[in-house]
């Protein structure tokens, strides 16, 4: 009598769990998963929420659950969850030639009707590819039949999908929530009338003005390489594409039973976002350009949010999110009614993006409530005049009447952020990074205290699409490079509690060329992937020299895209993606950037 095939679920508890390291990430079930067994099968419409990096840095996600709760919530639709699978996990996937599966019920991806992959980061995009591979998905949308899923991007890095073009089928512009509730009726409408899956693609396109089908459109490029035209190839096809927007965050899906990791997350806490947007416009940021208008979530909601999270996962902190917390306009209020709920359970309230100089003034009881870890501050520059060139609203003064304040109310470290790169920055502006993290340290002696510790994390400027930086040419590696020299020759010369972290800056590098790349960087990064590309976002993971080869295969120079500066009359392979703020106040940002710098 013949055995019985075994199931793929089987397959993955006897051949795979053996034989990786920390199998708890595998194996799904998590406390508050909504889906069951049967789910997947029963379902119309069936989803594959794929998040490009490992299970520790996916569940932390938090535009991830949302969309998986979501889609949960929808009618006919099951979603189930996909992650990076570590090395070791990939190669046994590969020598037994077991399929990328979900993880909550271990169904074949491939099985999905839609594969929706989260681009949080330019360095995760050899990870789509990877995912697509370890599934049996061709990886070009252009060989994929109406067996395969419809491979839908989303998440900021869509802002700029070029580089990635003939990978993805599909990319949502802007926020997720409502275009992807719209989406998926569109696509059980369609799939009732029984219309083809590849068919679906440009009557997708055609009916959303924030969908965008890569593939059907034709570039074209002039003689010294810069775009000329980016066209329809079909009728029908808008030449812009707008972007989608989440008018009501109170109204919104949001998971109120958050997943609980078997393993610890990157962010094991309760995460709301109180806000989207950001009033400041950092002419850096990419996020602040992009999220706009701005958007609040209500205080009954939030504290809402907060209790149900609470009783469904047991976490003892809760994170308060967004760009800029402190220009919350409520939030005095906020971290007054949160206290009063959560301070008696010993839950401690955290608050990313909070300015130092407003820390105790709006938040009053923080110094004798809140379980002291370390104080984070985004400095990003080291002088007054650097910083307000690029609109980064801290002065010195304010910084270290902050942080001493802070030293008074019981925090002892202090995690400084700073960039390196901006126009017109002198080497004292490099020095500065140090002796103001010192001074950051030793405000803590004015109060007969020993220094506090201090961490001064330091990354190297990327340039970003739909900022004003977009135009400028990002330095070369040998000035990054010389600038860490700079800074680690000045802490060996004088002794601090100031530790210096940097990553590699040939990463950074790398991230500028996938920043403001456009289609002819696809063979770059299949061909990266094919030499074993995988997780470049980690120090430990990343490989240069699989990327040089991959350029120098492809014929490409990585310096025509991080080094340029742009003219403002250039058509950038991200023009045809919408913005709420016209090109000219970008312009106007960069003359006055690039003024200052001259002065």
């Amino acid at each position: 009598m013949t055995p019985p095939v075994p199931s793929l679920s089987d397959r993955i508890r006897h051949e795979l769990l053996p034989r990786v390291r920390h199998p708890a990430q595998y194996i799904g079930g998590e406390v508050n998963q909504p889906v069951q067994a049967g789910d997947w099968a029963a379902a119309e419409i069936r989803v594959a929420i794929a998040f490009p990096d490992n299970y520790a840095v996916g569940m932390s996600n938090l535009g991830s659950q949302i969309l998986y709760t979501l889609a949960n919530r929808t009618p006919g639709v099951c979603a189930e969850r996909v992650y990076s699978p570590q090395f070791d996990a990939e190669a046994v996937l590969r020598s037994r030639q077991l399929p990328l599966f979900t993880w909550d019920t271990r169904q074949p991806a491939r099985d999905a009707d839609i594969l929706a992959v989260s681009l949080q980061y330019e360095l995760c995009f050899t990870n789509v590819l990877n995912l697509l591979d370890l599934a049996g998905i061709p990886l070009r949308a252009a060989k994929r039949t109406d067996d395969d899923p419809l491979v839908l991007a989303g998440g900021p890095q869509a802002d700029n999908p070029e580089p990635m073009a003939e990978f993805l089928d599909l990319v949502v512009i802007g926020d997720g929530e409502l275009a992807l509730a719209e989406l998926l009726a569109a696509v059980g409408e369609y799939k009732r009338s029984g219309v083809r899956r590849r068919e679906m693609i440009p009557l997708l396109a055609r009916r959303f003005p924030w969908l965008y089908a890569p593939n059907l459109y034709e570039p074209s490029y002039h003689d010294d390489g810069t775009l000329r035209e980016l066209r329809p190839t079909l009728e029908g096809l808008p030449t812009q594409i707008a972007r989608a927007h989440t008018p009501d965050l109170d109204a919104a899906p949001y998971p109120d039973r958050p997943l609980v990791p078997w393993l610890p997350a990157v962010h094991d806490r309760i995460v709301i976002e109180i806000m989207r947007g950001c009033p400041n416009l950092c002419r850096f940021c990419h996020a602040g350009y992009t999220k706009r208008p701005i958007h609040l979530r209500s205080i009954e909601r939030i504290v809402e949010l907060a209790e149900q999270g609470y009783w469904a996962t047991g976490h003892e902190e809760i994170g308060l999110l967004s760009l800029s917390t402190a220009d919350y306009p409520h939030l005095h209020e906020l971290a007054l009614r949160l206290n009063e709920r959560f301070a008696p359970r010993m839950v401690n309230l955290s608050f990313p993006s909070l300015r130092v100089d407003r820390l105790l003034r709006d938040i009053p009881w923080l110094g004798n409530s809140v379980r002291k870890g370390g104080l984070t501050l985004a400095v990003e520059a080291a002088s007054d005049d650097l910083r307000q060139a690029i609109r980064k609203k801290v002065t010195d003064g304010k910084l270290l009447d902050g942080v001493r304040a802070a030293y008074e109310a019981g925090w002892k470290h202090v995690k400084l952020y700073f960039m390196v790169g901006f126009p017109g920055e002198r080497p004292e502006d490099i020095d500065r990074i140090f002796e103001l993290s010192v001074a950051v340290s030793q405000e803590r002696r004015k109060l007969g205290k020993g220094p506090a510790a201090v961490t001064a994390a330091i990354g190297w400027l990327v340039p970003k699409p739909f900022t004003p930086l977009q135009w400028m040419a990002q330095p070369r590696v040998e000035y990054f490079l010389a600038a860490r020299d700079r800074l680690l020759s000045l802490a060996k010369t004088r002794r601090s509690a100031v530790q210096l972290r940097m990553q590699r800056p040939q990463r950074s590098i790398l991230e500028a060329v996938l920043a403001r790349g456009d289609r002819r960087l696809g063979p770059v990064i299949h061909e990266a992937w094919r030499l074993g590309a995988r997780f470049d976002s980690s120090d430990d993971a990343f490989r240069r020299e699989h990327w040089d080869a991959a350029f120098a295969t492809a014929g490409v120079d990585p310096a025509f895209y991080a080094h340029r500066n742009r003219s403002f009359g250039e058509l950038l392979p991200w023009d045809h993606i919408g913005l709420r703020l016209p090109r000219a106040h970008l312009e106007r940002s960069y003359r006055d950037v690039l003024s200052r710098a001259d002065r």
